[in-house]
């Protein structure tokens, strides 16, 4: 029950919702079942005909509400005759139903405004708890998985776990209800019956107890196929370069079937509990008539027919609640297994945040310094003991093997991983103590992939400077020679560049990418291998672009084509993790070290 109440607390303040639903409820239960227990007079009535009908005298106890009913039925049977006080009667059933639709209604009015709520806080917590977390927990997890868990999961709480709380209160309220009032009418009967009622209620839940193991595992095969579907429309242009398109969808199709297996089994305890529970309902109201009707036959009971009738009306009533409730063990089980996984991403807590005492970074005035920086994933070194200066103003490129810790290096900068030891400062400041958020505020960034989301051209831009006004933009396109291009397109900066950019060509995608840092018009630029994926002529444009970015701003590049970084102030070249050479690229050419090999073999590739 924790992960429920734990569900239930993001509908806070609950009691916003939760007192008038209690009370419109309870008045539409109080109404309902005075429809029901207005049978016996209408009865009474009918049965009575034009004869005489026995005297009742008003009861002096008040809930003895039947012979309350009956008493006003005799009442307008002699004042206006048989068919007055059938009149009577009906027109009272029809307020009563009316007014318990109305307060039903209202009941569930407020029900839903609750899930509406609830829903609304669980899905905006759950998503900002994603964004904050580090990039380090997005490399172990399946992509697809965490969009099951905030879209799938979250419509399966909403809809078992809200719902589930209107049928814990309305169904055992009404249930009560009709168990005082058969108790009213018949206590011998009423004791007769409820011990029957736990034999129901035991076989219900042997055929819900493994549900939620089951909820569990359909989620996660869910996740998993979200996962294949994410993989597959991603990389669909090298699964039909491969011809795999066949093993892609065997494996898609495997765990497709295992999730429509864990649904099978689950739907058929499910739908097994329904008929059952009505089976043994139909059974008992038979045990009723039994055993009740030889009562009244053999006039050892004081219930007259009338009485006996409504009693079995009631009776069957009885199963409704106890069927609804029934059910919602089945929904609850699989709302709770889906809220556990909910909860889980909501606790994750990300690897990198602020210091307690964090402060803010003001303007970059001197250099970036690496202290003694190590950082391991796993049991797999990546940096070990790297020290170096970044002066402001300066470019610095890092080179080297692949594998060799250049993009982790540059990673730990912006604080997207932490340093398993040493220390990176900026103008004296440990960033571990600084604002994460005005730490990176100081960083532009242009990655060998362009990330570029589906909308226009204008607001790719000013993604990071959402004030930005259009002459702004314009120059900053202009800056990162993309202004051309951008004017010959069909709305110009109103442009839809589709799903990650796929209208655009790889060097136009890049020239964005300048675009955006150039506006942001950060410090500090961070460029991770910004031209290795593109054609000469592309590389051409995309250079001087980087080159207008570089203008005044200190640099740290990662180049894969050594070409592009002769001009830089040094260049750090790193292997397995550490610092082998530093230098100018004339000084490392004379050195004749690894960088010089690195030259050698890209100038005999080309």
């Amino acid at each position: 029950m924790k992960t429920y109440f734990r569900l239930l607390s993001f509908a806070k303040p609950i009691e916003k919702f939760a007192i008038p639903y209690f009370l419109f409820t309870t008045l539409a239960v109080i109404f309902n079942t005075f429809n029901l227990t207005l049978l016996a007079p209408l009865l009474k009535t009918l049965f009575s005909g034009t004869n005489t009908p026995s005297l009742v005298e008003k009861p002096s106890n008040w809930y003895d509400v039947v012979e309350f009913f009956n008493y006003y039925a005799q009442q307008a049977n002699q004042q206006y005759g048989a068919y007055g006080a059938l009149k009577f009667v009906c027109l009272i059933i029809v307020i009563s139903n009316l007014l318990s639709n109305f307060f039903k209604y209202l009941s569930q009015r407020i029900m839903e405004n609750l899930r509406i709520y609830t829903l609304l806080n669980l899905r905006k917590t759950v998503f900002n708890n994603v964004m904050d977390l580090d990039l380090g927990y997005f490399n172990n997890e399946r992509k697809g998985d965490i969009i099951s868990k905030i879209s799938a999961d979250v419509q399966v709480v909403q809809f078992s776990v809200t719902g589930t709380l209107q049928v814990i209160f309305k169904e055992p309220l009404q249930l009560m209800a009709y168990l005082v009032m058969l108790f009213l009418i018949s206590p011998t009967l009423t004791l007769f019956s409820t011990l029957i009622i736990p034999v129901s209620a035991f076989v219900i839940a042997q055929i819900v107890k493994r549900l939620r193991r089951q909820a569990t595992q359909s989620q996660q095969s869910y996740g998993t196929m979200i996962s294949y579907l994410d993989e597959a429309l991603s990389g669909i242009k090298i699964i039909k370069a491969f011809n795999s398109v066949g093993f892609i969808k065997e494996k898609f199709n495997i765990e497709n079937a295992n999730y429509s297996n864990i649904n099978r089994s689950m739907a058929r305890r499910q739908q097994l509990a329904s008929p059952i529970s009505e089976f043994l309902g139909v059974s008992m109201v038979a045990g009723i008539v039994l055993y009740g009707g030889s009562l009244v036959i053999s006039n050892q009971s004081e219930l007259s027919p009338e009485a006996f009738i409504l009693y079995i009306v009631l009776f069957s009533q009885v199963m409704r609640p106890a069927k609804a409730i029934s059910d919602s063990f089945s929904n609850i089980n699989q709302g709770l297994a889906a809220g556990e996984r909910v909860l889980e991403l909501i606790d994750t807590k990300p690897a990198v945040v602020d210091a307690q005492n964090a402060t803010v970074l003001g303007e970059f005035k001197e250099q970036i310094t690496f202290e003694n920086v190590f950082f391991a994933y796993g049991d797999r070194q990546v940096l070990s003991n790297i020290s170096f200066e970044i002066k402001k103003g300066a470019s610095i490129a890092l080179v080297g093997p692949s594998g060799g810790g250049k993009s982790t290096l540059m990673d730990t900068i912006p604080r997207f991983i932490e340093p398993d030891k040493g220390r990176i400062l900026i103008d004296g400041h440990d960033i571990q103590n600084l604002k994460i958020e005005s730490l990176r505020s100081q960083i532009g960034f242009v990655n060998q992939e362009s990330i570029l989301f589906n909308d226009t051209i204008f607001n790719n831009i000013a993604f990071g400077k959402p004030s930005a006004t259009l002459q702004e933009v314009e120059a900053a396109a202009k800056i990162a020679n993309a202004h051309d291009f951008i004017v010959n397109t069909e709305n110009q900066y109103q442009t839809n560049i589709g799903d990650r950019g796929m209208k655009l060509s790889g060097g136009q995608k890049q020239r964005l990418s300048i675009a955006r840092a150039i506006l942001a018009n950060p410090p500090i630029m961070l460029l991770d291998e910004a031209t290795s994926a593109l054609d000469t002529e592309s590389e051409k444009l995309v250079q001087n672009a980087l080159n207008n970015l570089m203008k005044n701003r200190t640099s740290l590049i990662i180049a894969h084509r050594l070409s592009t970084i002769k001009n830089a102030n040094r260049i750090v070249v790193l292997e397995k993790g550490k610092i082998v050479e530093t230098g100018t690229h004339a000084e490392l050419i004379l050195q004749n070290g690894l960088y010089k090999r690195l030259i050698d073999m890209q100038t005999f590739e080309n």
